[in-house]
C-alpha cells in the first residue's frame, strides 16, 4: 500500500499548459536507436521493441522531504509527475491487456529514478535521458527551472519503432493513462 503524501496530491490552482505545437512534429517519426539506462540496471533501445510502447516523458519527480524548485507550482505542466506515474501504475495491467508496454522517461539519473520507482512500487521501467540524446533526436520540448533543463510532459505511443500518437499538453497529469487507454481502445475497434 502506497501512503498518500503531498507529492501524490495536485494543488487545485495549478496553471493549465497551453498547446504550443511543440510536439506536432513527432507523429510519424522513427524512435531513435539509442540505448538508455533503465531502473532495473539494463539498457533499453526503444527502437528495437516490437509492438506498442507507451513512453511518458515527464519533467522530474519530487522526493520526500526535499523542496521542489522555487516557483514549481507556477510553471504550467511542471507539477504532477508522481500522480502521473502512480496513475500509469494503477492502469498498467489494462494497458498490457491492450498490447502496450509502458515506460517513463526523464532526465534525472537512474539512481534518482530508482528511488522513486521503488517508493511508488512501479511495475514498469523508467529510462534516464540524462545526456539529452533522446530529447535532442526527437526535439522533445523542454523548459528551464532552477537552472535545470527539463522535459515538458508529453506521452508518445510508438508501434514497431514509429510514433503513431502523441498526447500533449497533458493536464491534469494523472489523466494521461485514461487518454492512452481511450486511444488504444479506439485503434483496436478501428481494425
Amino acid at each position: 500500500m502506497v501512503h498518500p503524501s503531498p507529492l501524490n496530491q495536485l494543488p487545485a490552482d495549478l496553471p493549465i499548459p497551453l498547446d504550443d505545437g511543440a510536439s506536432n512534429h513527432l507523429i510519424g517519426m522513427q524512435i531513435p536507436p539509442l540505448s538508455l539506462p533503465a531502473t532495473n540496471g539494463t539498457s533499453i533501445n526503444l527502437a528495437e521493441i516490437k509492438g506498442r510502447v507507451v513512453l511518458y516523458c515527464y519533467p522530474m519527480t519530487g522526493q520526500p522531504n526535499v523542496a521542489l524548485p522555487d516557483g514549481w507550482d507556477h510553471i504550467p505542466g511542471a507539477r504532477g509527475c508522481t500522480p502521473q506515474s502512480c496513475s500509469f501504475r494503477d492502469h498498467y495491467q489494462e494497458l498490457l491487456n491492450l498490447g502496450a508496454e509502458v515506460m517513463g522517461l526523464s532526465v534525472q539519473s537512474t539512481q534518482y529514478q530508482q528511488e522513486m520507482a521503488n517508493r511508488l512500487h512501479l511495475p514498469f521501467l523508467i529510462l534516464s535521458d540524462s545526456h539529452y540524446k533522446f530529447q535532442k533526436a526527437l526535439n522533445i520540448p523542454t523548459f528551464v527551472a532552477a537552472g535545470m533543463t527539463l522535459l515538458k510532459r508529453v506521452t508518445i505511443i510508438a508501434n514497431n519503432g514509429v510514433i503513431e500518437a502523441v498526447h500533449y499538453p497533458i493536464f491534469p497529469s494523472d489523466s494521461d493513462p485514461t487518454w492512452v487507454l481511450n486511444y488504444l481502445r479506439s485503434s483496436f475497434s478501428a481494425k
